[in-house]
C-alpha cells in the first residue's frame, strides 16, 4: 500500500510537471537574440551559448537572475523572503490573487470583479467604459499573485501566473487586429506592463515552475514590449512622461538586454525635454489637474531613481531636480490642511496618510526645504513660509489662506490658461475650507470615456454650470484662458482679479476679496455685446442641508456643530435664486447627489452686468445679517471699489482700485 501511494504521488508530480511545461517553446540560438552575452556576470552563459548548449545556457542565465543582487527593484526583489514568508499581504491583495486563479479580474478599481472565463477572453468588455478594457491589459493582479506566492510558497500562484503570461502573449500578439492593437498595445498600457513586470519577475523567478525556457520567453516578450514604446510614444502630456519613465526603468531593471542602454537614453532624452515643456514656471504641470500634477512629480522622481540605479543620473541636469522641488512646493501651496487638493479637472480624493508619506519621501530628497519637512512630519518639524495666501499665476491657482492648520480658512480658486487632457471648462471655480470642513468641493470627473452612454455621464461632470462660476445660457465656456489683472496680499485684504473670454462677445471678470482674513466678497462682471441668461453657480457639500431664502437671495448650511456658511447675493437690482441639480464624484464611477444653486439675471444689451456675492463663514445656527451700500465713488467698470458692508449692524468699508 505504501509503495502504491508513492507510485501515485510520483505519477501525479510527473503529470503535473509534464502538462505545465508541455506548451514551452524549445530554447534555441535565437532565444538569446535580445541578451547581451558580454554583460558582466554572464560569462558562463556566454561560454555555454558559444558551445551550442542552449538549454544549459538558459539554465545558467536563470541561476544568474535568481542570485542577482546588484539591481534593486523599487517594489519587489528576489531576496524578499523575510518580507513575505508567512506574512499577511492584506485582504485586498489576497482577494486579487485568489480571484485571479479563477480568472476573475478587477481591471479598474472603480468597479468590481468580472469573470473572464476558463479560457480567458481578453476581449471581454463588461462595462462600456474604455478604461475597463484598456486597464485589463495592465494585468495589475499579477503582482498580488506574486506576493501571495511568496507569502504562502504555494506553487499554484506561480503556475497560474506563467499560464496567464503565455495566454496573454498568445491571444494579444501585435498585429492581431487594429482594435486589439489600439487596446492591448496602447503605449500607456504597454508601459504599465513593463513597469510592473520586473517586480513580478523577481517575485516568481525562484519558483520551480519558472523554467529556463520560460525565462527566455519572458525576456523576449519584455524586450519586444519595451522596444515598441519608443517607436509609438504618445504625442504629449502625462502619457508621454509615464512611457518615457518606464522605458528608462526597463533599461535599468534589465541591463543584461541588448537594447537596455538605448532604452535608458530614450527615456532620459524625453524627460529632460518634457520637464521644460510640461512644467510651467510656477511649478504646475500643464494639464492643471492637481492629481495628475502629483503623479508627474512621482514620474520624474522614479525616472531619476532608475537612472541612479543604472549609474547615469548625471544625465539629468541640476535644473531637473530643482523643477521637481518647485512642483512639490506648488503641491503644498495647493493643499488644504487635511492634505487634500481641490478636485479641479479630472481629480478625486486622496488618502491623507498616503500623502503625508509622499511628502516625507520628498522631504528626504530635498532636506533643506523646511516646508516639505513640515508637511512630511504633519507639522511636528520643519518650517512654514513667511506667507499665507499664495499665487501660482502660470497655472492659475490662487490660494487665500489665513493659516495652515485645521482651524484655518482656505479658499483655492482656479483661473488659469487653457489646458488639454484632464482640464475642464471651469475657470473661476473654487473650493472653500473652513475649520476642518470643505464646504464647496468641486464636482470631480466621475468617469473617463467609453460608449455614448458613458461619454454622456462624463460630460455631465464637465459642464461649466456644475462648477462655481459664471455661465451664459448655461452653456460651457467656449474659451478657458484667464488673464490675471491683479493679485495682491496684505494684512486685512487679499485681492484676485482675472478676466476670462468665456463666450463669443462676453468676457467674465471675477474679483475675489478676502476681507479681514475671515470672509469673501465675489464680484462677477459679464462684459460684452452678448445677450442671454446669466448665472453665477455654487455647489455645496452633500451633507450641508442648506436653507434657501429666496426673499433675500441667501443660502445657509445647517451643520449641527455650528461651523456654517452663508452665501448671499448682495445685488440691488433683480437677481433670482434657483436650486439646481448637483452631484459630486469623490471616487471613479461613484457619484453623490448634493445641493447646488444659481443666482440668475438677464443680459439684454451690451451693458455690463454685475453680480455681488458674499461668502461668509460663521459660528452657530443663526446667520449674520448682511447688506451692501455702493458709495458715490464706486465704479465697477473702472475697477474702483468703494463699498460699505454692514454685518450685524457693524459697517466695514472696502476701498480699493483693482487697476493699481
Amino acid at each position: 500500500m505504501k509503495n502504491l501511494t508513492k507510485t501515485i504521488t510520483l505519477l501525479f508530480l510527473f503529470t503535473t510537471f509534464y502538462f505545465s511545461h508541455a506548451q514551452e517553446n524549445p530554447v534555441n540560438k535565437e532565444s538569446f537574440n535580445v541578451v547581451n552575452l558580454y554583460y558582466p556576470g554572464l560569462e558562463k552563459v556566454n561560454q555555454l551559448y558559444n558551445s551550442g548548449k542552449y538549454d544549459e545556457a538558459a539554465r545558467a542565465l536563470l541561476t544568474y537572475y535568481r542570485e542577482r543582487k546588484n539591481i534593486k527593484n523599487p517594489d519587489f526583489n528576489v531576496g524578499d523572503e523575510a518580507r513575505f514568508r508567512g506574512k499577511d499581504i492584506g485582504k485586498a491583495n489576497q482577494l486579487k490573487a485568489d480571484n485571479a486563479l479563477l480568472h476573475q479580474f478587477q481591471p479598474h478599481k472603480g468597479y468590481g470583479y468580472f469573470d473572464y472565463g476558463t479560457d480567458i477572453n481578453w476581449d471581454f468588455w463588461p462595462v462600456k467604459d474604455n478604461e475597463v478594457r484598456w486597464q485589463l491589459h495592465r494585468v495589475t493582479w499579477w503582482q498580488p499573485m506574486g506576493m501571495a506566492y511568496r507569502s504562502s510558497a504555494d506553487e499554484k500562484y506561480a503556475k497560474e501566473w506563467i499560464f496567464q503570461f503565455r495566454d496573454w502573449e498568445k491571444k494579444n500578439y501585435l498585429g492581431r487586429s487594429k482594435e486589439n492593437d489600439q487596446i492591448a498595445w496602447r503605449p500607456l498600457e504597454v508601459s504599465e506592463r513593463i513597469q510592473s513586470l520586473p517586480g513580478t519577475f523577481n517575485l516568481f523567478v525562484v519558483s520551480a515552475h519558472f523554467t529556463p525556457a520560460f525565462l527566455m520567453e519572458f525576456l523576449n516578450s519584455f524586450s519586444k514590449q519595451t522596444a515598441y514604446i519608443p517607436k509609438n510614444y504618445s504625442k504629449e502630456g502625462n502619457h508621454l512622461l509615464f512611457e518615457a519613465q518606464r522605458v528608462l526603468g526597463a533599461g535599468a531593471s534589465f541591463p543584461e538586454l541588448k537594447a537596455a542602454e538605448e532604452w535608458r537614453k530614450s527615456g532620459i532624452e524625453i524627460l529632460n525635454r518634457e520637464i521644460k515643456l510640461q512644467v510651467l514656471p510656477d511649478g504646475m504641470q500643464w494639464e492643471l489637474s492637481p492629481i495628475y500634477h502629483v503623479a508627474c512629480i512621482d514620474i520624474f522622481l522614479k525616472a531619476y531613481k532608475s537612472a541612479k540605479m543604472a549609474g547615469v543620473e548625471k544625465e539629468f541636469p541640476e535644473s531637473y531636480s530643482k523643477t521637481i522641488e518647485k512642483m512639490i512646493v506648488a503641491t503644498a501651496n495647493l493643499s488644504f490642511p487635511d492634505y487634500s487638493t481641490p478636485m479641479f479637472g479630472d481629480s478625486w480624493t486622496f488618502d491623507k496618510n498616503a500623502r503625508i508619506k509622499q511628502f516625507l519621501t520628498w522631504a528626504k530628497m530635498f532636506p533643506e526645504n523646511g516646508l516639505l519637512h513640515y508637511f512630511g512630519t504633519a507639522g511636528a518639524e520643519g518650517k512654514l513660509p513667511d506667507y499665507k495666501s499664495h499665487a501660482l499665476p502660470d497655472g492659475g491657482f490662487y490660494t487665500f489662506r489665513n493659516g495652515w492648520n485645521e482651524q484655518s480658512t482656505v479658499m483655492i480658486v482656479k483661473a488659469g490658461p487653457s489646458a488639454e487632457f484632464h482640464a475642464q471648462p471651469d475657470n473661476g471655480t473654487f473650493e472653500l475650507w473652513v475649520k476642518g470642513r470643505n464646504f464647496t468641493p468641486d464636482t470631480g470627473c466621475y468617469i473617463y470615456s467609453g460608449d455614448a452612454e458613458v461619454t454622456k455621464m462624463r460630460n455631465w461632470f464637465r459642464q461649466t454650470k456644475v462648477h462655481s462660476t459664471l455661465t451664459l445660457d448655461n452653456q460651457n465656456m467656449v474659451i478657458t484662458k484667464a488673464v490675471e489683472n491683479k493679485w495682491s496680499t496684505s494684512k486685512n485684504l487679499d485681492i484676485l482679479t482675472y478676466t476670462n473670454p468665456s463666450y463669443t462677445d462676453l468676457n467674465h471678470q471675477r474679483t475675489v476679496l478676502f476681507i479681514d482674513q475671515k470672509y469673501f466678497l465675489i464680484l462677477d462682471q459679464a462684459i460684452g455685446k452678448a445677450t442671454g441668461n446669466l448665472g453665477v453657480h455654487f455647489q455645496l457639500k452633500e451633507d450641508s442641508k442648506p436653507v434657501f431664502n429666496k426673499t433675500n437671495n441667501s443660502v445657509t448650511t445647517t451643520y449641527e456643530d455650528g461651523n456654517n456658511l452663508l452665501i448671499q447675493s448682495l445685488n440691488t437690482n433683480k437677481v433670482a435664486l434657483n436650486e439646481e441639480e448637483g452631484k459630486v464624484s469623490y471616487q471613479y464611477a461613484k457619484e453623490i447627489s448634493r445641493p447646488a444653486f444659481v443666482f440668475e439675471k438677464a443680459k439684454t444689451n451690451g451693458v455690463t452686468q454685475s453680480f455681488i456675492t458674499v461668502v461668509y463663514p460663521y459660528e452657530g445656527n443663526k446667520p449674520p445679517e448682511i447688506s451692501l451700500k455702493l458709495n458715490t465713488n464706486n465704479n465697477f467698470e473702472k475697477g474702483i471699489l468703494d463699498l460699505s458692508l454692514q454685518i450685524n449692524g457693524k459697517v466695514n468699508e472696502v476701498k480699493t482700485n483693482l487697476n493699481n
